[in-house]
């Protein structure tokens, strides 16, 4: 969504009391990301959003102002807001409640507390909506991120267990995907399957795609997929798409999956968008040897696929299969089952490797020391020039660009270039708890 946006013009309903509720994966920090606006055809903007430094504001009629205490910066995971609004309310601090993973803010304070007066009516729920941007006037501060499950309910507030629930097992604030609310007549629901603007309550409240390209993804509130740890001590990388992009503008560096697995089969994309006179490896990486600075394959328990055909492990290299470049796709199917790891070039598993040949390990690079938690990553040297490399962990994407022609996954997660080895699943929530 990082030009896109959404819009909806209505007549105006309840400007004292309305709930609205979605589930935010941010793409990137450090910049303003409006959530929703409405404004009066004049200056005033009504307005939920990201501050650029990660904390969150609520715009009441400028009359209220809440921001937010704590910072949300993290890129890997989705924050469910919920803005619970009343001005009816005799107490003051009951007139706009804000939370996020069904936490009540007011439990963390705010900066900035400023709420309106009693009765007072704002702008949102007035004369339009826009969903992922500024006032349209303005053309700016677009969401940069994935957005699924918004709902408003006109002249209804709901607390976020209307929408979420706790799980009583990881004590994870997990979605509620049919809330039993009450929408109103602005009220509406969309985003809930896929990237459709559909209304799908009762209202047909139909959105419009006011700008840019919506495009759907698997990743989604009860399927969350790894991405690129954007949080590192290196400063020679640029970030995009989510953090499925790493460019390597300057020397050795490294990025490796947000999820790290113990046990199980996993399967995964790179694309070499550019390598032009550079070194890049994929691979898997111990947890507790990560060095940004340095290739995976220096450590005992970094185990890669490098661009010079050969395998590397331990500060050592051999002989494994082709060489690889620009435009070429990367799998790698990983087998802690069996403590096996597999290497493809375009769909062609290198050393006419089998990943479904079990603790028989046919064609495998490696045999992957035991009981220790990995990630999937990718290092590279740049050499002067940019080396550019973009990762696919199911959710469909390198990147932003989609895969172009959809290979079979027997497993039912994840979206990738090629087919997905039998027994294998993408690196998300669902395929670790499979």
């Amino acid at each position: 969504m990082a030009t896109t946006y959404l819009s909806r013009s209505i007549s105006a309903g309840n400007l004292k009391k309305w709930t609205f509720s979605g589930w935010f994966k941010k793409s990137s920090n450090g910049s303003e990301l409006r959530l929703t606006s409405s404004s009066d055809n004049s200056s005033y903007d009504d307005n939920i959003r990201f501050n650029s430094n990660d904390t969150i504001t609520i715009i009441f009629r400028n009359a209220g102002v809440l921001t937010t205490n704590r910072k949300f910066s993290d890129n890997s995971a989705y924050y469910h807001i919920v803005v619970k609004v009343d001005t009816d309310q005799s107490t003051v601090n009951d007139r706009i409640i804000l939370y996020v993973n069904g936490v009540d803010e007011r439990v963390n304070g705010y900066s900035t507390d400023s709420l309106p007066g009693q009765g007072l009516t704002g702008y949102i729920n007035s004369n339009a909506f826009y969903i992922g941007v500024t006032n349209p006037s303005a053309n700016s501060n677009h969401f940069n991120g994935i957005m699924s499950h918004v709902h408003f309910t006109d002249g209804y507030a709901y607390d976020a267990s209307a929408f979420g629930e706790t799980d009583a097992t990881t004590g994870e604030w997990r979605i509620n995907a049919s809330p039993s609310i009450t929408m109103g007549t602005n009220g509406f629901t969309i985003l809930k399957d896929g990237n459709t603007i559909t209304d799908q309550s009762s209202n047909s409240n139909n959105f419009s795609l006011g700008g840019g390209t919506l495009t759907n993804t698997e990743d989604c509130p009860s399927n969350v997929f790894a991405i690129l740890n954007a949080i590192t001590p290196s400063s020679n990388n640029n970030r995009a798409g989510g953090t499925r992009h790493f460019n390597n503008s300057g020397g050795y560096d490294m990025r490796h999956s947000t999820l790290a697995v113990t046990k199980g089969k996993y399967y995964a994309e790179f694309y070499i968008a550019d390598m032009t006179g550079g070194f890049t490896i994929v691979g898997i990486q111990d947890t507790s040897q990560f060095d940004d600075y340095n290739f995976m394959t220096n450590s005992s328990r970094g185990y890669g696929y490098r661009s010079d055909g050969t395998k590397g492990n331990n500060n050592s290299s051999s002989s494994f299969g082709n060489s690889f470049t620009s435009g070429d796709y990367i799998g790698v199917a990983v087998d802690l089952d069996n403590n096996k790891i597999y290497f493809s070039k375009n769909g062609v598993w290198q050393n006419s490797g089998d990943p479904t040949s079990g603790a028989t390990g046919t064609g495998s690079a490696f045999d992957i020391t035991d009981n220790y938690d990995y990630c999937i990553a990718t290092s590279s040297n740049d050499a002067g020039t940019d080396q550019i490399t973009d990762v696919n962990f199911g959710n469909g994407y390198f990147n932003v660009t989609a895969v172009s022609s959809a290979g079979t996954n027997a497993s039912g997660n994840g979206i990738f270039e090629y087919d997905v080895p039998t027994g294998f699943t993408a690196l998300s929530t669902k395929g670790l708890n499979k």
